[in-house]
């Protein structure tokens, strides 16, 4: 038995972090072992499971000048090599002529802001530039006759990305399935507990988001929710031909977004941001502020009344004081803890880097002893 045979890697948690994180690791790691153990997996329609309620695009708001933005830009070129069919990490999504089974689709964006560009937390500090202007092809000022009523001014994205979560997160599982990677149904109050049950394991990660505020031997008191509401409406007769978003700055509770979803997804409508809110009950005061706000930034969907409803939703984002946690942890179970969680709302367009960020970490923990 080789080296890398003889290890088991379990994965907690099977969101979009865990299952993109299984993929990098089953890539590199042919011929190990690994396990991803979770409550919900896709499909589920839970408020404890965030991935299927996420908006959900790629418009970076990271402005760190270091790993944040590296994140992000790494899952956008992963993202287009998925489209434009070329293999990440073993996957191969599409062919030329052929359909998407994906759920990735590129689309511009106008993101128009009420504020002024230095007070909107786009800029990074240490550049005062947009980091990612030549990312999505080079961003253009929108005139004052392109921007809504009372905006300070707007952005116009040539392309950047918008998904269908519910493809997404089954494609993803469907691509750790035909990697071998054993998917186990079950919940866990701790890290121990689950190691008890999985004593072959020789390297954890952990994804759970939310989850580790909870986990016993883990109680990071660093997390917390935010509560997001959005409404699933069809397709109106009128094309809508870009995303849209509106807002004081980019991470604002009053943030107004318009995503049309690829593949018959319909049309994502949002939202809010409530910090430390866990309801899981739907705000129909806040619901109707949501459609009337959308309905005046995007006219292709028409009048609020005319709007086709077909789910409300609420989701918990997985918000962290300091930012994601993305470490390993030796010393405390009797192997080796990677922790990846805390995206809050990044998880989509920053998980194929941080997936990326957590093989680093498994390569220098156990250096030479496991390899291709």
């Amino acid at each position: 038995m080789s080296a890398s045979e003889s290890h088991h890697i379990t994965i907690l948690g099977a969101g979009v972090v865990g299952l993109t994180t299984s993929l990098v690791l089953a890539n590199t790691y042919p011929a190990a072992r690994i396990t991803i153990v979770a409550k919900h997996f896709p499909g589920d329609r839970s408020i404890e499971y965030t991935s299927p309620w996420a908006g959900a695009n790629w418009a970076s708001m990271a402005h760190d000048n270091g790993p944040l933005e590296k994140y992000d830009e790494v899952t956008f070129h992963r993202f287009g090599e998925l489209i434009d069919g070329k293999v990440v990490h073993g996957c191969k999504a599409i062919k030329k002529g052929e359909g998407n089974e994906l759920g990735l689709g590129r689309q511009g964006m106008w993101a128009v802001f009420d504020a002024p560009i230095e007070e909107t937390g786009i800029l990074t500090e240490e550049t005062g530039k947009v980091w990612y202007d030549s990312l999505v092809g080079g961003l253009r000022e929108l005139s004052k006759e392109e921007l809504p009523k009372d905006a300070v001014f707007g952005l116009d994205f040539p392309s950047t990305f918008r998904i269908n979560t519910q493809v997404y997160l089954q494609w993803l599982q469907s691509q750790a399935l035909a990697k071998g990677i054993t998917l186990i149904r079950r919940h866990y109050p701790s890290v121990s507990k689950l190691l008890g049950d999985f004593p072959s394991t020789t390297l954890l990660i952990n994804c759970t988001g939310l989850g580790s505020l909870h986990l016993s031997d883990i109680l990071d008191k660093n997390l917390y929710p935010t509560r997001g509401q959005t409404l699933l409406v069809a397709e109106p007769k009128t094309p809508i031909n870009r995303m849209y978003l509106r807002s004081p700055k980019r991470i604002d509770p009053t943030t107004t977004y318009v995503f049309p979803r690829p593949l018959g997804g319909g049309v994502i409508l949002g939202g809010s941001r409530q910090d430390n809110d866990w309801s899981a009950e739907w705000d129909e005061e806040l619901g109707k502020d949501i459609m009337k706000r959308c309905c005046e930034l995007c006219p292709e969907l028409g009048r609020v009344e005319d709007l086709q409803i077909i789910a409300k939703n609420v989701g918990l984002r997985p918000s962290r004081i300091g930012g994601p946690r993305i470490e390993t942890e030796k010393g405390k179970w009797d192997v080796p803890v990677v922790h990846c969680y805390g995206h809050a709302g990044a998880g989509y367009q920053s998980s194929w880097g941080t997936a990326e960020r957590v093989l680093e970490l498994v390569q220098k923990t156990f250096g030479s002893s496991l390899k291709l």
